[in-house]
């Protein structure tokens, strides 16, 4: 059964006549859904009806941007924590330069303090390195003779003696730290004035003291002094502390063991001491023995102000 075209679009109309036509009624339901929103019901149910079948057909969308997004700010992030990482271990370096800085400052101002209260002349030197020789425990220093350097100047720090110089260059010297086993300063306990020499034992070894009677006057704590007898070293400088005392009754000696007062590897700068006995016959006032720990009074031996 065939159906008819409604009247208005049967043959013979013209073409533009049809489009005015339905011009004029779409506008006319334009105007009566506007003023008088006779539509929005019918629209509400339709955008409820198409709204699943919408988000349907953007989920492939969605997920290739949200895939995107997360692998871009995945590599973003990466990047950015390696760069923190990279800063941050800068930072760190920047900072354990700075408190070395620090230590070595707070180290020079203690050498020149030292320089200004020693009556007799001292020469800055500056360790460069440490020969490879493991039998024995010696550094070599950037001053030498045309410095003023001398055979057996002692070396020292704030805190004491270092060690000696033992052979000299032109530029630079080799010195003999307190615990090569080939080195022995005369000393004296600051506490009584008995005389005695402090000998190396090696490498991160105690010091020692050689030769005592067990009857000898020591005690665990006291400070030892150079005692200034051999020339070569100005008397009052600080050596070693009496850290352990061993007597032997059947053979009648003391095994004394002492720990250097200077912190003998820790610091790259000292100073040499160009001393001569006979015109700086004066005691070193800057380097007095540390106090005693133990509460009591502690006496300076004879020649010490």
């Amino acid at each position: 059964m065939q159906h008819s075209a409604p009247p208005l679009f049967k043959q013979g109309i013209p073409a533009l006549a049809k489009l005015i036509v339905c011009l004029v009624v779409s506008l006319a339901l334009m105007v009566i859904d506007f003023k008088f929103k006779s539509l929005d019901f019918i629209r509400n149910q339709v955008i409820t009806i198409l709204r699943p079948l919408e988000q349907l057909m953007l989920l492939p969308t969605t997920v290739v941007a949200d895939s995107t997004d997360y692998f871009t700010s995945r590599s973003t992030l990466e990047r950015e924590n390696g760069v923190l990482k990279l800063r941050q271990a800068e930072l760190s370096l920047l900072a354990n330069q700075s408190s070395l800085l620090a230590v070595e400052n707070q180290h020079l101002r203690n050498l020149l303090e030292l320089q200004k209260n020693v009556g007799f002349k001292t020469v800055p030197v500056e360790i460069l390195f440490n020969p490879p020789n493991p039998l024995s425990q010696r550094v070599v220093v950037n001053q030498g003779q045309n410095q003023g350097l001398k055979l057996g100047s002692p070396i020292a720090n704030e805190m004491g003696i270092l060690g000696q110089v033992v052979r000299l260059y032109d530029n630079s010297a080799e010195v003999s730290l307190l615990e090569d086993r080939d080195f022995a300063v005369p000393v004296l306990v600051a506490r009584n004035g008995l005389r005695a020499a402090v000998v190396g034992s090696g490498r991160n070894q105690l010091l020692q003291l050689r030769y005592l009677p067990v009857a000898s006057d020591l005690e665990v704590g006291d400070i030892l002094l150079t005692s200034g007898v051999d020339g070569v070293y100005p008397p009052g400088f600080a050596v070693a502390v009496i850290t352990k005392i061993e007597r032997n009754l059947d053979q009648n000696s003391s095994n004394v063991f002492c720990n250097p007062i200077a912190e003998i590897n820790r610091h790259l700068q000292a100073l040499a001491l160009i001393y001569d006995p006979e015109i700086d016959a004066k005691p070193a006032s800057a380097l007095n023995a540390p106090a005693q720990t133990s509460g009591r009074r502690q006496t300076r031996p004879k020649g010490q102000p």
